[in-house]
């Protein structure tokens, strides 16, 4: 699937859930063996074209999230490329137990798209939101575990799952109007993080939206005289442990970066490399907190949480000047 500036352009401002919809019309050419498995989310998924074209390839199963797993494995287990999909607190801990078996003991090819996770739902509650989706996911033997920086990174994440053998979970973060992290065409391996700014003292490892924001920090950063970097780690699991090696090595400060829990997901990810490491350098780990808050809109949850850009550089300041 080739990616151009204006799909780039035109995905940005419809956000993730909306970039899904359109891929898979696309993907609906390239794979003959798709099938699309929903949740009642064929609107929200933005999945109406797609059912209009290809109306044998897609099939609501409506609110039943777990039956829709077990039909999602009976589709796989006879040799098609499943995708199931729903908002990301019901697509993994409403069906946790048909993930472990079905997917993680069993070993189908079934890519899961999470629908809105993070805190953008926040309207609605924690009910819909999803802070604990990355840890659920990566503690689930067999399960690849994919956190797109933004659109186009969700096209090609979608259509790298596919071609990958076993199940994949991709989470999907932000609103519409999501700020471009990619504008053209890229190479992107599962398993493969990448860095898109190079620096010597402090290392920024950020997953989802907070890619674009570690961006933003670190030309702040920057020109306070703080050589900074930015990696892009798109897959929680497997992680990048050579990119993580590498970093230690330069790095006076690592710095992880997530709109998830603070426990299990990115920054405990890189941790867990970091602990095989002989004089790694301090670690700070940045994300939401551990409780479930009130409702509140998008932008001011992730600023409560101190993951605005301003929040990030005085919490990196706070460490690095240590």
């Amino acid at each position: 699937m080739m990616v151009t500036k204006s799909k780039a352009g035109l995905w940005s401002k419809i956000g993730a859930r909306a970039t899904f919809g359109m891929v898979a019309l696309d993907l609906g050419k390239d794979f003959d063996d798709l099938m699309i498995v929903a949740a009642d989310t064929s609107t929200s998924a933005g999945l109406e074209r797609f059912k209009k074209t290809y109306p044998e390839k897609i099939i609501d199963c409506g609110i039943a999230e777990q039956n829709m797993m077990g039909i999602a494995t009976g589709l796989a287990s006879e040799g098609n490329n499943v995708i199931t999909t729903t908002f990301a607190p019901f697509q993994t801990m409403r069906c946790c137990e048909q993930i472990k078996v079905n997917l993680g003991y069993m070993n189908q090819n079934v890519t899961m798209v999470g629908l809105a996770s993070g805190v953008v739902q926040g309207m609605l509650g924690y009910t819909h939101s999803c802070i604990e989706d990355l840890s659920i996911m990566r503690s689930i033997p067999g399960i690849t575990v994919l956190s797109p920086a933004d659109c186009t990174e969700t096209a090609k994440a979608i259509n790298a799952a596919l071609e990958h053998n076993g199940p994949v979970y991709i989470r999907l973060t932000g609103g519409s109007s999501n700020p471009s992290v990619y504008k053209d065409d890229y190479d992107y391996k599962i398993g493969k993080a990448i860095n898109l700014k190079k620096g010597d003292d402090v290392a920024l490892i950020a997953t989802g939206t907070m890619v674009y924001v570690c961006l933003e920090v670190a030309n702040e950063l920057e020109e306070q005289g703080i050589s900074t970097a930015v990696i892009d780690m798109h897959t929680i699991k497997p992680i990048d442990s050579e990119m993580v090696k590498a970093i230690c090595d330069y790095a006076k400060l690592v710095v992880t970066v997530e709109e998830h829990s603070v426990v299990g997901g990115l920054g405990s990810a890189v941790s867990e490399v970091k602990t095989a490491i002989s004089n790694a350098p301090p670690h700070l780990i940045l994300g939401l907190p551990d409780q479930y808050g009130k409702s509140n809109d998008y932008v001011k949850l992730l600023d409560e949480a101190g993951l605005s850009v301003s929040s990030i550089v005085d919490s990196v300041l706070e460490k690095y000047s240590i």
